[in-house]
Protein backbone atom coordinates (compact mmCIF):
# COMPACT_ATOMS: atom_id res chain seq x y z
CA UNK A 1 0.00 0.00 0.00
CA UNK A 2 1.18 3.52 -0.77
CA UNK A 3 0.58 6.59 1.34
CA UNK A 4 1.74 10.17 1.06
CA UNK A 5 1.88 13.19 3.35
CA UNK A 6 0.89 16.74 2.47
CA UNK A 7 2.59 19.98 3.45
CA UNK A 8 1.61 22.46 6.13
CA UNK A 9 0.51 25.93 5.08
CA UNK A 10 -0.07 29.40 6.51
CA UNK A 11 -2.75 31.93 5.63
CA UNK A 12 -0.19 34.74 6.04
CA UNK A 13 2.03 32.81 3.64
CA UNK A 14 3.83 35.97 2.51
CA UNK A 15 5.51 36.20 5.96
CA UNK A 16 7.16 32.75 5.60
CA UNK A 17 8.91 33.02 2.20
CA UNK A 18 11.12 29.94 2.62
CA UNK A 19 8.05 27.73 3.04
CA UNK A 20 6.69 29.13 -0.22
CA UNK A 21 9.86 29.02 -2.29
CA UNK A 22 13.50 29.35 -1.10
CA UNK A 23 14.18 31.77 -3.98
CA UNK A 24 11.88 34.32 -2.26
CA UNK A 25 14.30 34.74 0.64
CA UNK A 26 16.03 38.12 0.81
CA UNK A 27 13.31 40.11 -1.00
CA UNK A 28 13.11 42.85 1.60
CA UNK A 29 14.72 46.19 2.40
CA UNK A 30 17.50 45.69 4.95
CA UNK A 31 20.08 43.12 5.98
CA UNK A 32 18.13 40.90 8.37
CA UNK A 33 14.60 39.56 8.61
CA UNK A 34 13.32 37.26 11.36
CA UNK A 35 9.76 35.98 10.93
CA UNK A 36 7.58 33.98 13.31
CA UNK A 37 4.06 32.58 12.92
CA UNK A 38 1.62 30.57 15.03
CA UNK A 39 -1.50 28.88 13.65
CA UNK A 40 -4.34 27.13 15.52
CA UNK A 41 -6.81 25.31 13.24
CA UNK A 42 -9.92 23.09 13.43
CA UNK A 43 -10.29 23.37 17.22
CA UNK A 44 -14.08 23.63 16.74
CA UNK A 45 -14.44 20.13 15.27
CA UNK A 46 -11.47 18.00 16.35
CA UNK A 47 -8.16 18.00 18.21
CA UNK A 48 -6.58 21.32 17.11
CA UNK A 49 -3.87 21.37 14.47
CA UNK A 50 -1.19 23.74 15.76
CA UNK A 51 1.71 24.95 13.66
CA UNK A 52 4.63 27.18 14.67
CA UNK A 53 7.26 28.45 12.25
CA UNK A 54 10.28 30.74 12.43
CA UNK A 55 12.60 31.81 9.66
CA UNK A 56 15.76 33.93 9.46
CA UNK A 57 17.25 35.64 6.40
CA UNK A 58 20.53 37.55 6.26
CA UNK A 59 21.80 39.38 3.16
CA UNK A 60 25.38 40.19 2.27
CA UNK A 61 27.30 41.44 -0.72
CA UNK A 62 28.66 38.92 -3.21
CA UNK A 63 31.91 39.44 -5.13
CA UNK A 64 30.17 41.70 -7.63
CA UNK A 65 29.21 45.16 -6.44
CA UNK A 66 25.56 44.53 -7.35
CA UNK A 67 25.12 40.79 -6.67
CA UNK A 68 23.76 39.67 -3.30
CA UNK A 69 23.73 36.42 -1.29
CA UNK A 70 21.04 35.54 1.24
CA UNK A 71 21.65 32.84 3.83
CA UNK A 72 18.70 31.66 5.85
CA UNK A 73 17.01 28.89 7.78
CA UNK A 74 13.45 27.68 8.28
CA UNK A 75 12.23 26.00 11.46
CA UNK A 76 8.71 24.56 11.64
CA UNK A 77 6.88 22.49 14.25
CA UNK A 78 3.53 20.98 13.30
CA UNK A 79 1.33 19.11 15.82
CA UNK A 80 -1.76 17.47 14.34
CA UNK A 81 -4.69 15.27 15.16
CA UNK A 82 -5.73 12.60 17.62
CA UNK A 83 -2.40 10.75 17.65
CA UNK A 84 -0.52 13.99 18.36
CA UNK A 85 1.62 13.63 15.25
CA UNK A 86 4.44 16.14 15.67
CA UNK A 87 6.71 17.06 12.77
CA UNK A 88 9.80 19.21 13.29
CA UNK A 89 11.91 20.48 10.38
CA UNK A 90 15.07 22.55 10.24
CA UNK A 91 16.07 23.61 6.73
CA UNK A 92 19.06 25.91 6.04
CA UNK A 93 18.99 27.79 2.73
CA UNK A 94 21.23 29.69 0.33
CA UNK A 95 19.99 32.17 -2.30
CA UNK A 96 22.17 33.92 -4.90
CA UNK A 97 20.71 37.10 -6.43
CA UNK A 98 22.31 37.92 -9.77
CA UNK A 99 21.93 41.56 -10.81
CA UNK A 100 20.55 41.98 -14.34
CA UNK A 101 20.76 45.77 -14.51
CA UNK A 102 23.16 48.48 -13.48
CA UNK A 103 20.35 50.99 -12.96
CA UNK A 104 17.32 49.07 -11.64
CA UNK A 105 16.65 46.59 -8.81
CA UNK A 106 16.40 43.78 -11.35
CA UNK A 107 17.56 40.37 -10.12
CA UNK A 108 17.43 36.69 -10.98
CA UNK A 109 17.55 34.66 -7.76
CA UNK A 110 18.59 30.99 -7.60
CA UNK A 111 18.13 29.14 -4.30
CA UNK A 112 18.54 25.78 -2.59
CA UNK A 113 17.24 24.62 0.78
CA UNK A 114 17.70 21.28 2.55
CA UNK A 115 17.81 19.71 5.98
CA UNK A 116 16.42 17.20 8.44
CA UNK A 117 12.78 16.48 9.27
CA UNK A 118 11.75 14.47 12.33
CA UNK A 119 8.30 13.13 13.27
CA UNK A 120 6.90 11.51 16.41
CA UNK A 121 3.41 10.37 17.43
CA UNK A 122 1.52 8.81 20.35
CA UNK A 123 0.98 5.16 19.40
CA UNK A 124 -1.55 4.65 22.24
CA UNK A 125 -3.97 6.97 20.40
CA UNK A 126 -3.91 4.99 17.14
CA UNK A 127 -7.10 3.38 15.80
CA UNK A 128 -6.09 0.72 13.27
CA UNK A 129 -8.32 -0.60 10.50
CA UNK A 130 -8.76 -4.14 11.78
CA UNK A 131 -9.96 -2.85 15.16
CA UNK A 132 -13.22 -1.70 13.53
CA UNK A 133 -16.05 -4.27 13.47
CA UNK A 134 -19.38 -3.55 11.76
CA UNK A 135 -18.38 0.08 11.43
CA UNK A 136 -17.57 0.57 15.11
CA UNK A 137 -14.18 0.92 16.79
CA UNK A 138 -13.39 -1.34 19.75
CA UNK A 139 -9.95 -0.90 21.39
CA UNK A 140 -10.18 -4.47 22.76
CA UNK A 141 -10.19 -5.92 19.24
CA UNK A 142 -6.76 -7.43 18.46
CA UNK A 143 -4.78 -6.01 15.58
CA UNK A 144 -2.28 -7.65 13.27
CA UNK A 145 -0.59 -4.28 12.64
CA UNK A 146 1.96 -3.90 15.39
CA UNK A 147 3.64 -0.53 15.91
CA UNK A 148 7.40 -0.96 15.59
CA UNK A 149 8.40 2.70 15.96
CA UNK A 150 6.84 5.91 17.24
CA UNK A 151 8.87 8.22 15.04
CA UNK A 152 10.98 8.57 11.94
CA UNK A 153 13.40 10.98 10.26
CA UNK A 154 14.21 11.91 6.69
CA UNK A 155 16.23 14.44 4.69
CA UNK A 156 14.33 16.94 2.60
CA UNK A 157 15.31 19.46 -0.11
CA UNK A 158 13.86 22.29 -2.20
CA UNK A 159 15.03 24.63 -4.97
CA UNK A 160 13.64 27.68 -6.74
CA UNK A 161 14.07 30.53 -9.19
CA UNK A 162 12.76 34.10 -8.88
CA UNK A 163 12.78 37.13 -11.16
CA UNK A 164 12.27 40.47 -9.38
CA UNK A 165 12.30 44.04 -10.64
CA UNK A 166 11.39 47.59 -9.61
CA UNK A 167 8.80 49.72 -11.39
CA UNK A 168 8.98 53.35 -12.45
CA UNK A 169 6.33 54.39 -9.90
CA UNK A 170 8.40 53.13 -6.95
CA UNK A 171 6.76 49.72 -6.77
CA UNK A 172 8.23 46.23 -7.06
CA UNK A 173 7.15 42.86 -8.38
CA UNK A 174 8.41 39.28 -8.55
CA UNK A 175 7.49 36.04 -10.27
CA UNK A 176 8.93 32.73 -9.07
CA UNK A 177 8.77 28.97 -9.49
CA UNK A 178 10.08 26.21 -7.26
CA UNK A 179 9.96 22.58 -6.25
CA UNK A 180 9.94 21.04 -2.77
CA UNK A 181 10.66 17.38 -1.93
CA UNK A 182 12.27 16.80 -5.33
CA UNK A 183 14.15 13.81 -3.87
CA UNK A 184 10.77 12.18 -2.97
CA UNK A 185 11.94 11.43 0.60
CA UNK A 186 10.75 8.11 2.00
CA UNK A 187 9.13 7.98 5.41
CA UNK A 188 10.07 4.92 7.47
CA UNK A 189 7.31 2.41 8.14
CA UNK A 190 6.07 2.47 11.74
CA UNK A 191 3.90 -0.67 11.60
CA UNK A 192 4.40 -4.29 10.57
CA UNK A 193 2.25 -3.93 7.44
CA UNK A 194 5.31 -2.44 5.64
CA UNK A 195 3.48 0.45 3.98
CA UNK A 196 5.67 2.47 1.66
CA UNK A 197 5.26 6.17 2.49
CA UNK A 198 6.83 9.14 0.75
CA UNK A 199 6.37 12.82 0.01
CA UNK A 200 5.26 13.77 -3.48
CA UNK A 201 7.23 16.63 -5.05
CA UNK A 202 5.42 19.95 -4.64
CA UNK A 203 5.56 22.35 -7.58
CA UNK A 204 4.94 26.02 -6.84
CA UNK A 205 4.37 29.26 -8.72
CA UNK A 206 4.49 32.59 -6.84
CA UNK A 207 3.64 36.18 -7.76
CA UNK A 208 3.91 39.38 -5.72
CA UNK A 209 3.25 43.04 -6.58
CA UNK A 210 3.67 46.08 -4.33
CA UNK A 211 2.75 49.45 -5.79
CA UNK A 212 1.93 52.93 -4.40
CA UNK A 213 -1.43 54.44 -5.32
CA UNK A 214 -0.79 57.80 -3.59
CA UNK A 215 1.86 59.46 -1.44
CA UNK A 216 0.57 57.64 1.67
CA UNK A 217 -1.20 54.55 0.33
CA UNK A 218 -0.15 51.39 -1.45
CA UNK A 219 -1.57 48.06 -2.57
CA UNK A 220 0.17 44.70 -2.18
CA UNK A 221 -0.96 41.55 -4.01
CA UNK A 222 0.24 37.98 -3.48
CA UNK A 223 -0.74 34.73 -5.19
CA UNK A 224 0.54 31.16 -4.94
CA UNK A 225 -0.28 28.00 -6.89
CA UNK A 226 0.72 24.61 -5.49
CA UNK A 227 0.51 21.16 -7.04
CA UNK A 228 1.46 18.11 -4.99
CA UNK A 229 0.46 14.70 -6.29
CA UNK A 230 -3.24 14.80 -7.12
CA UNK A 231 -3.80 17.86 -4.95
CA UNK A 232 -3.81 21.49 -6.09
CA UNK A 233 -4.17 24.73 -4.18
CA UNK A 234 -4.61 28.36 -5.22
CA UNK A 235 -4.15 31.05 -2.59
CA UNK A 236 -4.17 34.77 -3.25
CA UNK A 237 -5.43 38.19 -2.28
CA UNK A 238 -4.59 41.82 -1.64
CA UNK A 239 -3.78 44.25 1.16
CA UNK A 240 -4.37 47.99 1.25
CA UNK A 241 -1.75 49.89 3.26
CA UNK A 242 -1.88 53.39 4.71
CA UNK A 243 1.27 55.19 5.89
CA UNK A 244 0.63 56.81 9.30
CA UNK A 245 4.05 58.37 9.78
CA UNK A 246 5.01 61.92 9.04
CA UNK A 247 7.96 62.95 6.93
CA UNK A 248 11.16 62.23 8.83
CA UNK A 249 9.48 59.99 11.41
CA UNK A 250 10.07 56.28 11.83
CA UNK A 251 7.70 54.27 9.59
CA UNK A 252 4.26 53.36 10.91
CA UNK A 253 1.65 51.82 8.62
CA UNK A 254 -1.54 49.80 8.85
CA UNK A 255 -2.72 47.22 6.33
CA UNK A 256 -6.09 45.55 5.85
CA UNK A 257 -7.09 43.00 3.27
CA UNK A 258 -8.43 39.59 2.47
CA UNK A 259 -7.13 36.39 0.91
CA UNK A 260 -8.88 33.37 -0.58
CA UNK A 261 -7.78 29.76 -0.39
CA UNK A 262 -9.89 28.53 -3.29
CA UNK A 263 -12.49 25.99 -2.24
CA UNK A 264 -11.40 26.14 1.40
CA UNK A 265 -11.38 29.46 3.25
CA UNK A 266 -11.88 33.21 3.08
CA UNK A 267 -9.19 34.96 5.13
CA UNK A 268 -9.61 38.54 6.42
CA UNK A 269 -6.40 40.01 7.86
CA UNK A 270 -4.91 43.04 9.60
CA UNK A 271 -1.26 44.05 9.80
CA UNK A 272 0.58 46.84 11.62
CA UNK A 273 4.10 48.07 10.79
CA UNK A 274 5.82 49.77 13.74
CA UNK A 275 9.34 50.88 12.85
CA UNK A 276 11.21 47.58 12.30
CA UNK A 277 8.48 45.28 13.66
CA UNK A 278 5.32 44.02 11.95
CA UNK A 279 2.43 42.19 13.61
CA UNK A 280 -0.27 40.43 11.58
CA UNK A 281 -3.56 38.78 12.53
CA UNK A 282 -5.80 36.64 10.33
CA UNK A 283 -8.67 34.19 10.66
CA UNK A 284 -9.82 31.47 8.26
CA UNK A 285 -13.56 31.51 7.58
CA UNK A 286 -14.19 27.99 6.34
CA UNK A 287 -16.20 27.86 3.08
CA UNK A 288 -15.54 24.23 2.10
CA UNK A 289 -18.02 21.37 2.47
CA UNK A 290 -16.69 21.00 6.00
CA UNK A 291 -18.47 24.25 6.96
CA UNK A 292 -21.49 22.22 8.12
CA UNK A 293 -19.37 20.64 10.86
CA UNK A 294 -17.08 23.61 11.46
CA UNK A 295 -19.88 26.20 11.56
CA UNK A 296 -17.75 28.34 9.21
CA UNK A 297 -14.85 28.34 11.69
CA UNK A 298 -11.31 27.55 10.57
CA UNK A 299 -8.06 28.79 12.05
CA UNK A 300 -6.56 31.76 13.89
CA UNK A 301 -3.07 32.92 12.90
CA UNK A 302 -0.58 35.38 14.41
CA UNK A 303 2.65 36.56 12.77
CA UNK A 304 5.51 38.78 13.93
CA UNK A 305 8.35 40.02 11.74
CA UNK A 306 11.51 42.01 12.43
CA UNK A 307 13.52 43.45 9.56
CA UNK A 308 16.18 46.13 9.42
CA UNK A 309 19.76 47.15 8.77
CA UNK A 310 22.54 45.85 11.00
CA UNK A 311 24.74 48.87 10.23
CA UNK A 312 27.94 46.84 10.26
CA UNK A 313 30.78 46.48 7.75
CA UNK A 314 29.59 45.03 4.42
CA UNK A 315 26.00 45.91 5.27
CA UNK A 316 23.55 46.40 2.40
CA UNK A 317 22.89 49.85 3.85
CA UNK A 318 26.14 50.84 2.12
CA UNK A 319 24.97 49.53 -1.23
CA UNK A 320 23.45 51.87 -3.81
CA UNK A 321 20.85 49.19 -4.55
CA UNK A 322 19.71 45.94 -2.95
CA UNK A 323 17.18 43.20 -3.50
CA UNK A 324 13.87 44.35 -2.00
CA UNK A 325 10.11 44.00 -2.18
CA UNK A 326 7.71 46.47 -0.61
CA UNK A 327 8.31 49.78 1.04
Amino acid sequence: MLSAAQDLNFSQFYEQPLLRNPALSGLFKGDLRVSGAFRDQWGSITVPFRTTAMSMEYKMKANSAEDVITIGSQLAVDAAGDIRLKRTSFLPSLNFHKSLSGERNEYLSMAFMGGLVSSQFDASKMKLGDQFRNGSYDPTNPTAQQVVATGYQYWDAAAGLCYSNSMNNGGNFYIAAGIHHFTRPKISSTTTNNEVSFLYPRFTANVGINTPISDQARVTLFADYYKQGANQQILGGAMFGLDLSREGDEPYAIYAGSFLRVGDALIPMLKMDMQSVSIGLSYDVNISRLKVASNWRGGFELSMVYKGFLKIHNSTIDMTRCVSFGK
